[in-house]
């Protein structure tokens, strides 16, 4: 099934402007990611914030918790696909919002 996306990305606090094929991108593989989690089910908007090595990620307004494990794949993806953006140099922290559409 094919879902669209609306996308937010900030890295070290500055908004980064994704051009359409880049969000449907980064907000699928997170959310695919996420979705992929015990208990989560029905994605309908998701924050994920990454500082240094913490994660934070919020699903439908309900906070989620992380075992080191999944943290450390999802900030690994994450990083390794915003660093590789243009204008992105190291990222130091991430805020992704995304809300399926």
């Amino acid at each position: 099934m094919h879902k669209s996306f609306k996308a937010e990305l900030f890295v070290n606090d500055a908004a980064i402007e994704l051009n359409p094929f880049v969000e449907q991108f980064l907000a699928g593989t997170v959310a695919g990611g996420v979705s992929s989690l015990r208990g989560v089910e029905n994605i309908e908007r998701l924050e994920l914030g990454i500082e240094g090595g913490d994660v934070r990620l919020i699903v439908n307004g309900e906070g989620v918790p992380l075992t080191p494990f999944p943290a450390d794949v999802i900030r690994s993806t994450v990083i390794g696909l915003v660093s590789s953006l243009k204008g992105v140099g190291e990222v130091e922290s991430a805020e992704i919002r995304v809300k399926i559409i």
